[in-house]
């Protein structure tokens, strides 16, 4: 198939993309390399990509419709993988009106393309931050997600009913995919492993948030991929079953799904850097801090239906996945 990816720079984006090159799918990718974090590791992830025939490059923002309207024209692209997106919770905070260029302008174009170009299926990033003040363990789909507590997880629930409106009014199949902590090699320098590794590597302190009481579902790379793409050949169905009276967020009469994707197994922060200073051989130094704002204290996914309507199944555990990637970081950074 051609396949447009979205995000093809980024940490999931370009795994993704790889993944499909190897089976043999044409790939269009799209990535503005912006600075949000470090552009030289999003260079070399694209490196990675060069061998391929069958990858096709683009860098500008999704903002802009007009280039983003000449792609699909060009290319045709039967399904859509939309990865890219502004990141991080604690950065929506300081400059909110990053995410409604990227989050809704983006978000919209690609919306509108996918409509205009009859794409049969566009697969989506949200993410665990729209569950927000649930307290309810494991994070259902089937629960409510509508109190949000970052402008970042704001923008992914917009997206879900921006998806919606889509799949309803114009019949197009959508699916979007609660990401849970991802971690792994060629990870963001933002988030909290590549943080740790980097800090505890200099003998730098680390700061540890909510007194270390935080539990994550971290999910390794490949499960994360491999859910990304089995999600994308399974197009959207509507739901015969929805009642109106009863409304199911996780589905609808229209061709449209949610899905959590993580490991469904939650692990304790403290556990998680015991692991990477393991694997370091050095021991951290931690300054305990309370939570941040806009955080939550745990995430837990529920991902049964994933599971069993696409045949998703996370196979790597914590000890394998934090080996493979504190392996990987003292190559990268020797």
């Amino acid at each position: 198939m051609i396949i447009l990816v979205t995000g093809s720079a980024g940490f999931i984006g370009c795994e993704t993309t790889i993944q499909l090159l190897n089976r043999g799918d044409t790939v269009i990718g799209i990535d503005n390399v912006n600075d949000y974090y470090d552009t030289q590791l999003k260079r070399d992830r694209l490196k990675r990509l060069e061998d391929y025939p069958d990858y096709h490059h683009y860098e500008f923002c999704l903002s802009d419709y007009s280039k983003l309207d000449a792609v699909f024209k060009r290319h045709a692209p039967q399904r859509a993988i939309h990865l890219a997106a502004q990141a991080g919770v604690r950065h929506s905070i300081t400059n909110p009106q990053a995410y409604v260029v990227s989050n809704l302008s983006g978000f919209l174009n690609i919306l509108e393309c996918c409509r205009h170009h009859q794409t049969e299926h566009l697969v989506y990033a949200s993410s665990s931050s729209v569950y927000g003040a649930n307290t309810a363990q494991p994070f259902s789909t089937h629960h409510s997600a509508n109190h949000p507590v970052s402008l970042y997880a704001a923008t992914k629930k917009s997206n879900e009913l921006m998806a919606h409106s889509y799949s309803h009014l114009y019949n197009i199949p959508t699916t979007g995919l609660r990401f849970f902590t991802v971690y792994g090699p060629w990870g963001r320098p933002d988030m909290a492993p590549m943080i740790f590794a980097r800090k505890i590597s200099a003998g730098e302190p680390i700061d540890v948030f909510n007194y270390g009481n935080h539990r994550r579902d971290f999910t390794y790379i490949d499960d994360i991929v491999e859910g990304v793409i089995r999600s994308c050949d399974k197009i959207a169905q509507p739901n015969p079953l929805w009642n109106s009276d009863a409304p199911d967020p996780s589905s609808s009469t229209a061709p449209y799904r949610i899905y959590n994707i993580g490991c469904n197994k939650p692990v304790e922060l403290m556990r998680f850097i015991e692991l990477i200073e393991q694997e370091l051989g050095i021991k951290a130094q931690k300054n305990l801090l309370p939570m941040q704002q806009g955080d939550v204290p745990d995430t837990y996914a529920d991902v049964s239906e994933l599971i069993d309507e696409v045949g998703y199944q996370p196979s790597t555990d914590i000890k394998t996945g934090v080996a493979n990637f504190i392996a990987w970081y003292k190559n990268y950074y020797p």
